[in-house]
Formats: structure tokens, C-alpha cells, sequence
């Protein structure tokens, strides 16, 4: 099954490290991010969870929730906690699904017979409150996530979600935004009466909306 921008994120029942969760009460009215391993006891996903678990409060702070995915049994999930809080020196606080049948991965198209024919590659999913999956990635095994580069975009999603700009290349909260092209000047100076610098009838930029 191929997920694309703007289908709604399927819902499943899993087995996790916290528990037996149903995927859309879970999310709840928040955002979240599902995100894939590819095994349990490898060393870049236990870096990742590390990272993941030092910036809960960061994810947190942005209403949005986490949960990790890998295709081993729960048994090896409570095993490799250990090491996660041994190694990385922050203890996992969102739960692990216990994707050992794979029928997640399959659902959410997490397997690439050309990468592994067993494996998950690295896949991420921001998901809305509406249920909406808001953006894909899909990073090999081999290559290690940003995270800081996740929240990124969730604070450029969550911006653009309710006022009609975009985000321009490399932003960053607190910077200027730029003004959605369908809204006409007329229309702009209402919703912006500071103003805005226009660079090309194009590219109006303005401040950040709080």
C-alpha cells in the first residue's frame, strides 16, 4: 500500500512497550510522529531512540506525540530499553511497537524488497489531528535520521496548517514567512497590516504570524 500527502493514516491495533494501543485514539486531537526500525539491537536506531527520548519535551511542547516501530517481539523491546538507557543515558518514554508479523510495516509500506526484503527501511510519517499524513520520508538503513530537522518541519507544518503562508528554504521558527501566492494583495493587507517586503509579485515576505 502506497501512503501518500493527504490520505489518512491507517489505523491498527499493536502490541507496544507501554501497552496495547488503537492508532487513532492514540494520536488522539494532537500530531504524531510514527517512525520505523529496522531491528532491534542495531546501532543507529539505538541512537535514534536515544535522541527521540531526550527531546520528548520538545515534542511535547508542540502537541505532538511519538511512537517507534520495529519488526522484532516485545521481549527484545524490554531487552534493548536497556541498552538504549545504558548507552544513550536517557531512558525510552514513548512506546515501541512490537511489529514481529508485520503487518503494520506492510501497511504502512515500510518494507522495500530492493533495500531488504525482511527489514523496515527508516520511515518516517507526520501525522495530523485530522488523521492526515502530512509528510513522508523514507531514509535507507544505513543512514541515521535528524530529528532537529523533524521538529523543523512540524513547526512549519503546524504554521502553515492555520495562516495561509509557506515556509521558505532552511527556515526556522521566529524567522519571515512568506505569503501563499493565492491570497491577493487586497486580501494580504487585511491579513497582514504591518506589511510585508515583496521581492517579486511572487515572493511577498512578512513576519512570522504569532
Amino acid at each position: 500500500m502506497t501512503i501518500r500527502l493527504g490520505d489518512e493514516a491507517p489505523d491498527f491495533t499493536a502490541e507496544t512497550t507501554e501497552g496495547t494501543i488503537q492508532f487513532h485514539d492514540y494520536i488522539g486531537a494532537g500530531w504524531c510522529v510514527l517512525f520505523s526500525h529496522p531491528k532491534d539491537y542495531t546501532p543507529v536506531c539505538t541512537t535514534e531512540l536515544g535522541r527521540v527520548a531526550a527531546l520528548k519535551s520538545e515534542f511535547d511542547r508542540r502537541g505532538t506525540k511519538v511512537i517507534g516501530l520495529s519488526v522484532d517481539p516485545l521481549k527484545d523491546h524490554e531487552g534493548w530499553s536497556k541498552d538504549i538507557e545504558e548507552t544513550q543515558g536517557v531512558a525510552l518514554n514513548f512506546p515501541l511497537i512490537a511489529d514481529h508479523d508485520r503487518k503494520i510495516s506492510e501497511l504502512y509500506d515500510m518494507i522495500h524488497p530492493n533495500a531488504d526484503a525482511t527489514f523496515t527501511v527508516r520511515s518516517v510519517f507526520v501525522i495530523g489531528p485530522d488523521k492526515k499524513v502530512k509528510l513522508t520520508l523514507t531514509y535507507p538503513a544505513s543512514t541515521g535520521r535528524n530529528f532537529d530537522e523533524i521538529l523543523r518541519v512540524i513547526d512549519s507544518l503546524q504554521l502553515t496548517a492555520t495562516h495561509q503562508v509557506a515556509t521558505p528554504v532552511d527556515w526556522r521558527t521566529g524567522q519571515d514567512v512568506i505569503i501563499v501566492p493565492t491570497i491577493s494583495n487586497d486580501e494580504a493587507r487585511k491579513k497582514f497590516p504591518a506589511g510585508w517586503n515583496e521581492l517579486k509579485p511572487y515572493l511577498r515576505l512578512v513576519k512570522q504570524p504569532k
